[in-house]
């Protein structure tokens, strides 16, 4: 069983201290940067003001998208844009690696 430790992450420029075991902080971090990224997005319109409400609004979406995943009915838009956002960190990462040689 892995130890418990505590994993300082950033979400829209303030720090947290969570507590994750090892074999949880890869996918702490993932959902840290994916929440961080649709708070920035909702922060970005200008239409909602304050962390209190921006995160109120990126709680209210992700569990939308939650729930119509589980209800089957898969947003084929948003699926298509999160590949293509794939597709352009792997051009990005490999662009990066042909540079160091």
């Amino acid at each position: 069983m892995s130890e418990v430790k505590g994993v300082d992450v950033n979400i829209m420029g303030r720090e947290f201290k969570v507590s994750c075991t090892d074999d949880e902080r890869e996918g702490l971090l993932t959902a840290v940067s994916y929440l961080d990224k649709k708070m920035r997005d909702i922060r970005d319109t200008g239409k909602v003001i304050g962390v209190e409400r921006i995160a109120i609004m990126a709680a209210l979406n992700l569990a939308h998208e939650l729930l119509t995943t589980r209800s089957g009915g898969v947003n084929l838009g948003d699926a298509r844009k999160r590949v293509l956002d794939m597709q352009q960190q792997i051009d990005t990462a490999i662009a990066e690696q042909n540079n160091l040689f």
